[in-house]
């Protein structure tokens, strides 16, 4: 076994697996999960940079993880940004930050290697599933952007698309610095729009209809989850591997679009980071849905994080391995 660090940070989200592999088995045991709502990409839409105060939040989430880290003793470190540190003016002084605390790089990793670690980690333990049948289409939904990947063992084609949770939400739903709360028609449909020309755009390249099981994953998506079986708290164990129909989450979706703030943040398996982009989330989940026709999606807590780790347990000593040692 391989213990190695993996750390993937969203528009949304930064989180942490420490994790002792086995590349010959496939076995990953878990020894540290955890996330944190920094909104990274917190007005990087519209103005192009990150904001100040996102990056002291990222900062303070990394140093956090330093520490973790250092006490698991993981022997290698693996950093990934992926959607607003790639698209930023200024991402430069994010590399300069998170290179300071961690001692490392963050590798800002393009939209199909984003859809390459999805797709392993989500897949890696699905096969051999009769009833899982292949190809499989792996959904990221992030905040900036959403991956969508198609393959069997090996992924036959990616492609991502700038479609978010919080991506959505502040193009759409956002009106003088303020959430729309509940949005209206018309913004609903703006939003709607905007995910439909996306999926066009993917499936140039992705074939979406062929596949015959769909894995969805990330934050939207497992919260999604957790509202359908009306989970008293988020649960992780419940989550893995669950089903939803494509009723229970339009009925869902259609609740969250029409629902107040207090009501979501009500919601006790609900993110408080999450209470003003999961409607946008959910409406991107149930568009893919209704485009491929896919009648339940399977909910993996498995996903980029889990692809991470295991590029790093099974090419160790490439140049994108490092010491996970920390900076005096």
């Amino acid at each position: 076994m391989i213990r190695v660090a993996a750390v993937d940070c969203g528009t949304n989200s930064i989180r942490l697996l420490v994790a002792d592999c086995d590349p010959q088995t496939g076995e990953l045991v878990d020894l540290d999960r955890r996330m944190t709502i920094v909104r990274l990409g917190q007005g990087v839409d519209r103005t192009g940079r990150l904001a100040p105060e996102a990056l002291e939040r990222t900062f303070a989430a990394c140093r956090e993880y330093a520490a973790v880290i250092k006490e698991l003793g993981a022997e290698r470190l693996r950093f990934v940004a992926t959607s607003a540190s790639r698209d930023a003016e200024n991402r430069d002084d994010f590399v300069r930050g998170v290179l300071d605390i961690l001692g490392v790089e963050p590798e800002v990793i393009t939209g199909d290697q984003e859809a390459e670690f999805s797709f392993t980690g989500a897949t890696k333990e699905l096969t051999g599933r009769a009833d899982l049948t292949r190809p499989h289409l792996v959904v990221d939904i992030g905040g900036g952007s959403t991956e969508f990947v198609v393959g069997e063992e090996h992924v036959r084609a990616a492609r991502s698309v700038n479609v978010g949770c919080v991506r959505m939400t502040e193009r759409h739903l956002v009106v003088d610095g303020e959430v729309t709360d509940p949005p209206t028609a018309g913004q609903i449909a703006a939003m709607r729009a905007d995910i439909e020309a996306a999926l066009d755009l993917a499936e140039e390249t992705v074939p979406l209809r062929e596949a015959h099981t769909l894995v969805g994953l990330a934050g939207s998506v497992t919260t999604v989850s957790a509202i359908a079986q009306e989970l008293p708290a988020y649960d992780s164990v419940a989550i893995h591997h669950s089903r939803v129909s494509q009723e229970r989450v339009r009925e869902i979706t259609e609740w969250l679009l029409r629902s107040t703030h207090a009501e979501r943040a009500a919601i006790g398996s609900m993110h408080p980071g999450r209470v003003d982009v999961i409607a946008a989330g959910a409406l991107v989940l149930l568009s893919i849905m209704e485009r491929i026709g896919a009648r339940e999606v399977v909910v993996s807590e498995h996903d980029i994080l889990d692809g991470i780790a295991w590029s790093v347990a099974e090419a160790l000593g490439t140049p994108q391995e490092h010491s996970a040692e920390q900076p005096e």
